[in-house]
């Protein structure tokens, strides 16, 4: 498991397996979010499985499979009510931590500075420069 850190509350990474569980539990994690699609990944690295093994490690464990398409703003306002509920550190995992990446970002456009976004995601090894005119143009309808 390669957590990534965005903020102190919420790090990406990629897909994640039941092998990896323990080491999220001991990492101090309260909540998992898988955002990847179970059509992306086998039965052994489904959200049934990977839930299944996070719930029994004490940890909550939450579904929002994230495409281009399905990046909405409804979806985006979930992924952040799910981070901001969680009372606790989070991590969001799809194939590569970009997804999560983007879903925190575009959730954080209008509430924070647009350079800081993309200085948080770099810091965490993720380039979104190329999103930034959708994050100014979020950030101007939220504005």
């Amino acid at each position: 498991m390669e957590a990534k850190r965005v903020t102190d509350t919420y790090f990406v990474s990629p897909q994640i397996g039941v092998e990896d569980v323990s080491a999220i539990a001991e990492a101090g994690f309260t909540r998992v979010i898988c955002n990847r699609p179970d059509a992306e990944v086998p039965p052994s690295h489904q959200a049934d499985a990977i839930g299944d093994a996070v719930r029994a490690a004490g940890l909550e464990f939450e579904v929002l499979p994230l495409t281009h398409q399905t990046m909405t703003p409804e979806n985006i306002a979930q992924q952040e009510a799910l981070v901001e509920g969680a009372g606790g550190k989070v991590l969001a995992y799809c194939a590569s931590g970009t997804r999560c990446s983007v879903v925190w970002a575009l959730s954080k456009a209008g509430q924070m500075p647009v350079e800081e976004i993309l200085r948080q995601t770099a810091q965490a090894g993720y380039d979104l420069s190329g999103l930034r005119p959708t994050l100014d143009a979020v950030a101007a309808q939220r504005g």
